[in-house]
């Protein structure tokens, strides 16, 4: 059964970017489920129009179509039980919704503040446009003003990773002994960090980068 994952794409179209995608992907690799992806910029909207949305990750499994990267975990943890599970038992999926509620409430805002700068330098000219009408109009301010306001963003970003450093000091993941959905969560959004970032925002070397590279390593990824 083909599996396709539309992923999302900057002008290089070998760089993928969204923290969404990321924890879908991660998702499908703790599964062992094999998948291809397909590049897909923001302009695209009529490629996954099938969807009845137009926004990725989208998810086609044989007959079946999945969007948002939450909807697709609850599917892949659904249909492949045999496989082992995202979150665990009903407190682990607990408090992966907290963690879920601290990486979109706290950490993703603070990073775009940083990365909408960085990640409009680096889509593809038709999607241009489109992203700076959106992201403009969302955060009510211009880009090349977001871009002014880098440093503070970047120390606000510092302070926000301090409950994630805290519980990395103590344990190998944030799931404990092995990655799990949580770790897939707050990976997805240090990943788009790492890749579009005109500037490093913490060392491989690091905690977070060691505990990036251990998540990665752990299913065989790059």
């Amino acid at each position: 059964m083909r599996r396709l994952l539309y992923d999302l794409a900057a002008d290089d179209e070998t760089v993928r970017f969204s923290p969404y995608c990321w924890r879908t992907k991660l998702a499908l690799a703790h599964k062992n489920l094999d998948y291809e992806t397909v590049p897909w910029r923001f302009t695209d909207k009529e490629v996954i129009a099938f969807s009845g949305q137009d926004k990725v990750p989208v998810l086609v499994d044989g007959d079946q179509v999945i969007t948002d990267s939450q909807m697709i975990a609850e599917y892949l943890d659904e249909t492949y039980t045999n496989e082992p599970p995202l979150y665990g038992d009903e407190p682990a999926r607990a408090l992966t919704n907290f963690v879920r509620s601290w990486t979109d409430r706290v950490l993703h805002p603070v990073l775009v503040q940083i990365l909408v700068p960085d990640i409009f330098a680096r889509l593809a000219e038709r999607d241009k446009q489109y992203f700076r009408a959106t992201r403009e109009a969302r955060l009510r301010c211009t880009i090349e003003e977001l871009a002014e306001r880098r440093p503070g963003a970047i120390a606000a970003f510092q302070t926000a990773l301090a409950p994630l450093l805290a519980t990395l000091g103590t344990q190998l993941f944030v799931s404990g002994e092995a990655p799990g959905y949580a770790d897939h969560i707050v990976f997805g959004a240090l990943q788009w960090a790492r890749l579009m970032s005109s500037t490093p925002l913490f060392d491989a070397g690091s905690p977070l980068g060691q505990w990036m590279q251990a998540v990665l390593e752990t299913y065989g990824l790059q």
